[in-house]
């Protein structure tokens, strides 16, 4: 598989630094299997379903996990250095991966202090700069450290412009999140859905279901040789119930269809199948990577952001409509200015 086939160019100025306000009046791009392109709006997403079609949801809640800290002078004659701290993921009650700066002046055995009472000893650091940190406080009082003292972990194309403020703690957390705060990175395309366009999703009769699938920092990173050689990706922690599972499947047999909002969303339903390609309830890691060629089992249509081009997630929205159709559409996109990425506008995806 040639990387270059999923390549576009992107001006700068359509990256999307803030999301539109409200955030559902994003604008929509429906892209139709046969390449057919129509402008439209969030708002008017149920225009282009049917009632008895059944939207999915990742109701996870993203951890306000970059950190800033002071690692104390290891002697007389050292300094103090202030260290930015991004958490990567949860290893334990009081553990967590992290990728941190300046990597370069940091090793096992120092001690970060965030805040009054609340400081972490590195542990581990491995050659490629990750480290391992175990905080001076766990479980319920560590999450409520976090809370306090961390902020959102805004995608490096948006970080590199500004950095993560008060209004990020709304804008980059979906209205509907769960209580279990494990992400790393929002599930974007739930970010459209204010609970006035839920509401009126609802009234147009389309349903609504929960998974979850606690998103990481891989879902930036750029794809590696071993990942495209292997076919996987990096590992995420998902969840379907048996309860979805079972009403999802039912949607399906009724004729209607099943759509997924966001690529995480997707992710989770796609590697939650039994043998005869049903869903079945499941919880544990998937490392599922979807690209051209490979069938898509229980998605009939997707809601979901404009993704970075050579990404997993492009490739995935290849996999769904095909590459060409997804490359007018990108085109025609950048060519009528729609914002791209995290808190850029949408695109329903109907095969």
């Amino acid at each position: 598989m040639d990387l270059s086939d999923f390549a576009f160019d992107l001006p700068e100025d359509l990256i999307a630094l803030r999301p539109a306000e409200p955030q559902d009046s994003a604008r929509l791009l429906v892209v139709h299997g046969d390449g057919r392109l129509e402008d439209a709006s969030v708002r008017e997403l149920s225009h282009f379903l049917e009632a008895g079609d059944t939207l999915v949801f990742n109701d996870t809640r993203v951890v306000p996990a970059a950190l800033k800290g002071v690692r104390g002078a290891r002697d007389a004659a050292g300094s103090d250095v202030t260290v930015d701290a991004n958490l990567v993921e949860r290893t334990g009650p009081a553990n967590w991966r992290a990728l941190a700066r300046p990597g370069k002046r940091l090793k096992p055995g120092d001690r970060i202090v965030f805040a009054d009472e609340f400081a972490a000893e590195i542990t581990t650091k491995s050659d490629s700069g990750e480290i391992e940190l175990v905080f001076n406080l766990s479980g319920p009082a560590l999450d409520e450290a976090l809370d306090a003292h961390g902020a959102m972990p805004l995608p490096p194309y948006i970080a590199r412009r500004r950095a993560a403020d008060a209004q990020d703690r709304q804008t980059y957390q979906t209205s509907f999140a769960g209580n279990e705060a494990q992400s790393v990175a929002a599930p974007t395309a739930g970010l459209h859905f204010t609970p006035r366009l839920r509401g009126e999703v609802q009234a147009a009769g389309i349903g609504s279901e929960i998974v979850r699938l606690h998103v990481g920092l891989g879902t930036f990173a750029p794809l590696k040789e071993s990942q495209l050689a292997s076919g996987r990706l990096h590992e995420e922690w998902r969840h379907v119930s048996p309860e979805v599972a079972e009403r999802l499947n039912a949607v399906r047999t009724a004729g209607k269809r099943v759509v997924p909002v966001g690529t995480t969303a997707l992710r989770t339903l796609e590697s939650s199948l039994a043998p005869d390609g049903r869903l079945t309830a499941t919880m544990g890691p998937t490392d599922i990577f979807l690209k051209p060629g490979d069938r898509l089992h229980v998605t009939d249509a997707l809601v979901t952001n404009f993704h970075l081009p050579e990404s997993s997630l492009f490739m995935l929205v290849c996999a769904l409509m095909g590459t060409d159709v997804m490359q007018a559409a990108y085109a025609h996109a950048v060519k009528e200015k729609y914002r791209f990425y995290s808190y850029g506008d949408a695109c329903l995806l109907l095969p």
